[in-house]
Parts: C-alpha cells; structure tokens; sequence
C-alpha cells in the first residue's frame, strides 16, 4: 500500500497544502514590498530594508507535511490507528499501538475477521455509514475486552473513484482514565441518592395511623434515577375526640439537605398537633419554625383537621396545590382559598379555610411531582388529576394508585410524588349501628347536672354496653357536665359518640379557658373532677373551638365484646 498516495486524501491534507500556498505568496509579496518601500519609511518608527530581509532570511525553514514519512508519523502515534479499505474494510495497515492493545493484525483480510474488537463494539456498521456519506463519525467511551476504554474517530479517505480506493481511517483515543473517573463520580452519585432515599423513606410514616372514621393511604415516589431526592413528606396524626390532622408538604431542593429539612418539619408538626390548635395557628409556628431551620429553605403545606361531627374538612395551605374532594354524588370540590405564602417567608399571617367531606367523600392530598410538567400549565395538570379522581373508585390504596398511573408517572420520573387518598365512607346497616352520635343542648341550671346523666345512661344503655363501661361513661359525662357548668357559659352541650373501637364523651362551652390536671388538696372542695375523667378515662384532651370557647372530651376504649 503507498501511504504517500493515501495521505494525500486524508482529510486537512489538501487545505492546509492550499494554505501554505496562500501564506507563501503572501509573504513573497510582503518582502518585495518592503525592498521597494524601504527608502521612504526610514522616519522614526521604520525598520531598515535590509533588516526586514535579515530577519526574513534568518528564519528556519518549516518542515512540510507532504514531506513527513506518513507510516513512521502513524507507527508513533500513542493512539491506536486501523486504516482500511473497500465495501469489506480490508485492513491495510495497523499502527504499533493498535498491535501492542489488541495483537497482531493481518493486512488484507476482512475487518469483521481480521479486526473482531471493532465487531464486538458494533462499530462495523459505523464503518458502513462512513463509507456511504463519506462524512467522519465517532462514538465516544466504549470499552473493549481488555477493559480499557476508547473514543473512537471513523474518518472517511479516498484515493481513486474505484470502490476499492475508498477506505476508513479508525483513530482510538484511550479514555480509560476519563471514563473510570465519570464512574467513580456516578457511583458516589448513586450513593449519594440512595443515602437521600433511604433517609426520606425513614422519615416518612412507616405505618399510617388508622382514624376510626376515614380511611386512608398513601404513597411517594422518589425521582427518576437522575434525578435527586426531594423532601416530600406526608403524615397522619390521630388528635383524640374522634379528630383526625392530616399533613402533606414538600421542601424545594433536593438530596440530604432537603431530606433532612422535610425530617425536622414533620416532628414539629407532629409537636404542634398535640396542641390542637386550628390549622392557621399550626401553619404560623411552622413558618417560624422554617426560618429558623434554614432562611434560605422553603417548604410548601397543608395542614387540616377532620371532625366526623362537622362533616369539614377544615384546613391551612401555605403555597400548597389545592385539596381536591370528590363527594357522594361524583362533583369535585376544589379547594382554592385561603392560600398563604410557603414556609419559610415570614411575616404573613395565615387563614384557615374549610372544605365538606361528609360520608361518601374521597379527599386527595398531593404533592407537584403529581401534576407539574414542563410542557403544560400548573392548572392543566390539575385539572388532569380532577378527571383522574372523578373516575377513580375502590380502596384509597387503589384510588392512590389509579392517580400515579393517570398521571404519566414512572420509574425514570424527574420529581418526588407523594399523594395521600381519605375516604370517609358511608357506613349502613350492622356497619352503620358501630357508628352513633347523640348530643344534649344544656341549658344551665341546678337541673342540668341530674338531665346530663340521665340523658348520658339511656343512650349508653341503648347501645348494649357493659354495666362497668356504662358506669365509667355516665360517671365521666356527669364530670365533663359540672366543670364546664362551674367554669364555662353558656351555649353548653353534651355530645356522646361511639365508633367500632371507643366510646367518645365531649362537652362543649363558650369559654375558652382551657382546664388542666391538678392535684387537689384534701380541704379543697373543686379540683377533682378533671382528675377523675383523666383516671377512669383511656385519654382526655380540650381545644379551643373556632366561633369561640372549648371543648373538653374523654375516651374509652371498647371492649371485644362490645365492637
């Protein structure tokens, strides 16, 4: 083979040969034209005709490159080079390189014979494209069987305009280092989000709380193997008197850091639950909370509070996407306002809005990984999910899921996605009979004491409970009634309500001082009562009501027998 011919067709041969021919006329134009303007630019500035041509002349002459040794240039080269030729990529020449990385090679033969490396890399066909569009192709970091890793360059040359003159000339660059530092930098990334996940997952609920009144479930999905973990979270937190807090939110940012917020986030929400305070009140000390956590750390919210009394689901959103409620008769409730700021911003006083969620109702709770998409507006995605839960029927678990697979989301993902589904299902027949309201408006007086015990012992009575827990119930309903007539103002009621698994007593006033657990002393004849509710009682709680005033309320547990 004449590498002298074949080099003339590599490609950058001919234009640098045309620029070389350019550069020397320019440069013999520019020294005649110095000889001839030499007498009138001797002034100040000038250079001396005869030093032009000394420093012209002194110059070393260039090597030219149709003068290099083409074959000792290849056999050189650090990179591995194949050149071959014909439909069937005869081989022609390998350098040392390519020799010393994959063995001897024998000249002539075919390159899926001679040249098994580039057939076990796919780049045969590559060699086919090159050839066909006469335009160079390369394929980056592949490895080959000796575990090295190679970009290789496939660049089209041409010596006659027979098929047999037209040939490929394969350049391998050895990327080995390069290629194991993006792994060692994929792997620590792997790392890094499984740590992101495995936080997030500790941090979430591992079991959901289950309310007597509603059923729930939930779900998160993280990101998308490229994409880092985000700080999503949900939570359930039974408040006692038959409430149920329910909490969704998402910290901006992504990985540990995030994690890590979304983590100190749901505690203190779990903390300020516990006070039973109405959601706005929640939302304030969270955003509070926020800021000091971190200043430059947002996190979106919504905090509510169902009452199976009420048939509300009362709430608090700072920032977050609206709850969607789905009710018996199929109309969705979107609900919109009030709205607030995200956490973390400061300075904005939230407002509690509420929504119906009687029996019948699914709610749905949700985070932006859920309906956000970068090539459609916010509400287009809500509204998606509105037709989604429309139609969605079944156990929250399979709403829950029904709504992830509606909303186009899969493993390759590129946000977190927490959604959590509340049904508060209509209950009838034997179901229906575990579940019972009754209520008594006291009206003061010397009267009400005796009435509110009465009242409190037939509706035990009817509901077939044992003598011991009727006692317990009538003794703490008749408490419950005389502190709040020695302590509270009217309008005065007695609420009783049972569910498949306790016996609920709550008394209701319109003062809103809070009652506490005391120790009364042996002369005292008042500071007892709370005491012995708290005593028989399995647990005992009070609250501020929204319109104003308290509720003081108790439970018991149900007995097997009594379910």
């Amino acid at each position: 083979m004449n590498f002298t011919r074949w080099s003339a067709r590599l490609p950058g041969t001919q234009r640098r040969a045309a620029a070389r021919t350019e550069h020397t006329a320019a440069h013999t134009t520019a020294h005649t034209t110095a000889h001839t303007a030499a007498p009138d630019r001797c002034g100040e500035g000038s250079v001396p005709a005869a030093r032009v041509e000394q420093l012209t002349d002194d110059a070393p002459p260039g090597l030219a490159v149709d003068e290099l040794p083409v074959r000792a240039v290849l056999d050189r080269v650090p990179a591995l080079v194949a050149l071959v030729h014909g439909p069937e990529h005869r081989v022609s020449y390998v350098n040392d390189a390519y020799t010393a990385a994959f063995g001897t090679r024998p000249a002539g033969a075919p390159a899926r014979e001679a040249l098994p490396e580039l057939d076990e890399l796919g780049l045969l066909p590559l060699l086919d494209q090159v050839l066909r569009s006469a335009k160079p192709r390369t394929v980056k970091s592949r490895k080959v069987s000796t575990g090295r890793s190679y970009t290789f360059t496939c660049t089209p040359v041409d010596t006659s305009p027979e098929a047999d003159g037209r040939g490929v000339l394969v350049f391998a660059t050895d990327v080995t280092d390069h290629a194991e530092a993006a792994e060692r930098l994929r792997a620590s990334e792997r790392r890094q989000r499984e740590t992101a996940v495995t936080l997030q997952r500790s941090l979430l609920p591992q079991e959901l709380e289950e309310p007597d009144d509603l059923r729930i479930a939930a779900t998160y999905l993280p990101g998308g193997t490229e994409a880092a973990v985000g700080g999503d979270w949900y939570d359930v937190i039974t408040l006692g008197g038959g409430r149920t807090a329910l909490v969704i939110g998402d910290v901006m940012g992504r990985g540990v850091r995030a994690a890590a917020v979304m983590g100190q986030l749901r505690t203190a929400v779990r903390a300020y639950a516990r006070l039973d305070l109405p959601p706005h009140e929640v939302l304030q000390l969270l955003d509070g909370l926020a800021t000091e956590i971190d200043a430059n750390q947002i996190a979106t919210c919504v905090y509510a509070i169902h009452d199976p009394n009420e048939g509300r689901l009362v709430y608090a959103s700072a920032g977050h996407l609206p709850i969607l409620v789905r009710d018996e008769n199929g109309t969705i409730h979107r609900a919109d306002e009030p709205t607030g700021p995200p956490l973390g911003t400061g300075g904005w006083l939230h407002a509690s809005g509420s929504v119906p969620l009687g029996p019948g109702s699914t709610a749905v709770l949700y985070t932006d990984g859920l309906v956000e998409r970068r090539d459609e507006d916010l509400d287009e995605g809500i509204a998606s999910l509105e037709r989604a839960l429309a139609g969605a029927t079944g156990s929250p678990q399979v709403v829950c899921d029904r709504l992830v697979r509606a909303a186009g989301v899969t493993a390759d993902h590129d946000d977190d996605v927490a959604v959590m589904v509340i049904q508060h299902p209509s209950r009838t027949g034997s179901d229906g009979e575990l579940f019972r309201n009754a209520a008594l408006e006291l009206l003061g007086g010397m009267e009400a004491a005796p009435r509110a015990r009465a009242f409190a012992s037939g509706v035990l009575a009817s509901w077939r409970f044992p003598g011991d827990l009727h006692d317990l119930g009538v003794l703490a309903a008749s408490e419950l009634v005389a502190n709040s007539l020695q302590h509270g103002t009217p309008p005065m009621r007695l609420r009783l309500r049972r569910t498949d698994r306790r016996l609920i007593i709550e008394v209701t006033d319109g003062d809103d001082h809070l009652p506490r657990r005391r120790r009364a002393e042996p002369g005292d004849e008042a500071g007892r009562g709370i005491a012995i509710v708290a005593t028989i009682a399995s647990n005992w709680g009070s609250r501020r009501t929204p319109g104003g005033g308290k509720a003081v309320w108790c439970e018991f547990a149900l007995p097997r027998a009594a379910k």
